[in-house]
């Protein structure tokens, strides 16, 4: 008789959601997690969130917008050092509620790999299992450069420890990580160098809007190197120094790699348990499911899902662990769709993308209307002398919304209704006719759906129907 009914590895969001509803169904689990479980619980993400906002606040202080000018401002960086680390500290109490505990939960603290189609090795033991998820999450891609090894390079996570700014930072990589630690640290006053190898940086992303995004970060300061690619690097006496193809070097006291995550495949021994993976993670259906051992399900970033394509998302963890309850505890018909997945650039203006961009439509074969609503028109964005930015639709031949560029402030949260459109398939009248508190920025979206949604309501037809019903009593 197996051990456990539910073995996980992973203690990430997706991995304690799952080891929670298993314990309260009472399943007997087993969740595996080589770091502190503390690790997990957000503390890194909440004080990369932090040090945006303070990036954010002391750039709106330098202003002179509205009328208001504030004379001295400065960073004082062992004081926001300690702000990032309240900041975690307080995501990890606010989360503490989410452990997984009680009698139906064992935590093993230790590295863990299979070593059987239904089995699992941690700390000595072996452990098996009727069913297992693998949540073990994607850690940061360090490009073997040559002359890496004894230089001040860093990841997003170490970046966040340093005690003292950097005096000029090297970001190698122009998306999402690239671009809001770039500039951040710009604001803060450190000197960034931002450097790509592709011809444009956030190059997932609408042209419209991050080309208007990247104009910002020039003016915060921000060194923009596109078609750079680095091929090696070398000691410099304030650091290192980065070279490039043909033969330019940048100097600069640290780098930054933002080039992308990898899967935590290696130390998981997944051919003893006949577990398929691809590069970017565990081979699985639109259910989560193994597609080679019917035992092992996969969530969060580590999960390949078959024909969906590789679009990482803050709400991807939440939505797995609900799917895989039907799934793999309840044997129901279950099946990932990431239409309405949002991402999200905090930067300032923010940038958010619902569903698919224009470019990804049009290479779907879908004709398109595409709308576009600047917030230079919304009442509350005057208001607040900040109306950089727009909403952007992409509709189908018949008007169903697939996807929404948003930029400007408070895009991420504006996403929200978008996705909620898409998700559920709503109308685009209903988006129209959206009851909103005014003034508001959600305004913007109910004007751009109007735009298109009104003249539907005066075709020849509708003007027709519009004068017979002014003959009824």
């Amino acid at each position: 008789m197996p051990d456990h009914d539910v073995a996980i590895i992973g203690a990430g969001a997706a991995g304690r959601s799952v080891a929670a509803t298993a314990a309260a169904l009472g399943l007997t689990v087993v969740l595996f997690e080589r770091d502190r479980l503390e690790a997990g619980l957000g503390r890194g993400k909440a004080a990369g969130q932090a040090l945006l906002a303070a990036a954010h606040r002391a750039a709106a202080l330098r202003g002179t917008a509205l009328g208001i000018r504030a004379e001295g401002v400065s960073v004082d960086w062992p004081a926001l050092r300690r702000h990032l680390r309240e900041t975690g500290a307080a995501a990890l109490a606010a989360e503490s509620a989410g452990r997984p505990q009680g009698p139906g939960i064992t935590l093993v603290q230790a590295s863990a790999h299979f070593v059987a189609p239904d089995r699992i090795e941690a700390a000595g033991r072996v452990h098996s299992f009727r069913r297992a998820v693998i949540a073990a999450g994607r850690a940061p891609v360090v490009p073997d450069l040559p002359g890496l090894v004894g230089l001040p390079w860093l990841t997003r996570e170490t970046l966040l420890e340093l005690e003292a700014p950097p005096r000029h930072l090297l970001v190698l990589g122009g998306g999402a990580t690239g671009v809001e630690m770039a500039q951040a640290h710009a604001r803060l006053g450190v000197r960034v160098t931002l450097v790509e190898a592709a011809p444009n940086i956030l190059s997932d992303e609408e042209p419209e809007l991050r080309l208007a995004l990247r104009e910002q970060l020039r003016q915060d300061g921000v060194e923009i190197l596109e078609n750079s690619r680095v091929v090696a690097l070398e000691p410099a006496p304030d650091g290192l120094a980065a070279v490039l193809e043909g033969g330019a070097r940048l100097a600069g006291s640290h780098l930054l790699f933002a080039v992308g995550h990898a899967p935590r495949l290696a130390p998981l021994d997944l051919p003893a348990a006949n577990i398929a993976a691809t590069p970017r993670g565990i081979a699985t259906g639109r259910d989560l499911r193994s597609t080679s051992n019917r035992r092992v399900w996969a969530a969060g970033d580590i999960a390949d899902p078959d024909g969906m394509a590789p679009r990482h998302a803050s709400g991807a963890a939440g939505q797995h662990a609900a799917l895989l309850v039907r799934s793999m505890l309840f044997r129901l018909p279950a099946r990932l769709d990431d239409a309405a997945l949002p991402r999200l650039i905090g930067t300032a203006p923010e940038l958010a993308q619902v569903g698919l961009t224009e470019a990804e439509a049009r290479a779907a074969g879908h004709s398109l209307r595409i709308q576009r609503q600047g917030f230079a028109g919304n009442t509350q964005a005057i208001a607040e002398g900040d109306t950089a930015g727009m909403v952007k639709l992409v509709l189908d031949g018949q008007g169903r919304l697939l996807g929404a560029g948003l930029l400007g402030r408070g895009a991420g949260e504006l996403a929200a209704a978008l996705g909620l459109m898409i998700g559920r398939r709503l109308p685009l009248s209903a988006l129209a006719e959206l009851p909103l508190a005014s003034p508001s920025r959600a305004e913007a979206l109910r004007q751009a759906a109007a735009a298109l949604y009104t003249p539907r309501l005066t075709t020849p037809i509708m003007r027709r129907l519009a004068g017979w019903a002014t003959r009824l009593p």
